[in-house]
């Protein structure tokens, strides 16, 4: 059955619950593959992915996500880091004038890409924002001038699909005017 892209959206959710299976890595890669793919501020591409799917390695990575997700990042057997690489010159002036980020942008664009390629194949996932950042630099030797914007869990569910719950449309649409 093909899915059209807002089926996918409706499909894709956090997932906070794991099956004890491995995942392929060609359907890590696909999930990455989307992630290089996305579009970036400028064609910038500051992004560097890490996978994490050394088991002793994962735990250690997953007992720096701050206590309220360690436990469901811990179950998950794939971990990606996405790094933030140094910012261009022509992004730093975006920072500068615009006052906006938009290397972190990029990474939740990208971020995005990985979570929806990935339950289109069947894996959940789910952002992982809340982890000891310093922590995890040293685990996988990131230099100090980089910035680990976030860590993605990846494996097949073991939760059950939940129904979405969102603003109505007309509370977040303005048409021509706030």
């Amino acid at each position: 059955m093909i899915m059209t892209f807002l089926e996918l959206v409706k499909l894709r959710q956090s997932n906070r619950a794991y099956q004890d299976k491995p995942v392929e890595r060609e359907k890590i890669e696909q999930c990455l593959e989307a992630a290089r793919l996305s579009p970036s501020s400028n064609n910038t591409q500051g992004w560097t992915f890490i996978v994490i799917n050394d088991t002793e390695l994962k735990n250690r990575v997953a007992k720096a996500a701050f206590r309220l997700w360690g436990a469901f990042v811990n179950q998950a057997p794939v971990i990606i880091a996405l790094v933030a690489e140094k910012p261009l010159l022509i992004t730093r002036f975006g920072v500068t004038v615009k006052k906006i980020d938009f290397t972190l942008l990029d990474m939740g664009i990208a971020a995005t890409h990985i979570c929806l390629q990935a339950a289109e194949i069947g894996l959940g996932s789910c952002m992982v924002e809340s982890f000891d950042e310093k922590t995890v630099k040293s685990l996988l030797n990131v230099p100090d001038s980089r910035r680990i914007a976030l860590l993605i869990t990846l494996g097949y569910p073991a939760d059950k699909q939940r129904e979405k719950k969102r603003k109505t449309f007309d509370e977040v649409v303005r048409w021509n005017k706030y």
